[in-house]
């Protein structure tokens, strides 16, 4: 069984693999921007700071999933400048 199992496997081929990988890849940074609209939408305002409350309009989950966007632009980047 785990012989053919392992035959299986390495017969299929490498770009599948590949493929998936950079359509994940370009998925990751819309995502994060989304769920960033989505916690800056709906999240309470929490004043960390009360003289600097106000100066962004996002904070907590929402700014660390803008980050996390912002960092997987590389693959629409590298589409870009194709």
């Amino acid at each position: 069984m785990t012989m053919s199992l392992a035959t299986k496997w390495s017969s299929r081929p490498v770009w599948r693999a590949r493929t998936a990988a950079g359509w994940l890849g370009l998925a990751a940074a819309p995502t994060y921007a989304l769920m960033a609209g989505i916690a800056a939408h709906g999240s309470p305002r929490f004043a960390i700071c009360s003289m600097a409350s106000g100066m962004l309009p996002i904070d907590g989950m929402a700014s660390m999933y803008l980050l996390m966007s912002v960092f997987h632009l590389s693959p629409w980047l590298k589409l870009a400048f194709r």
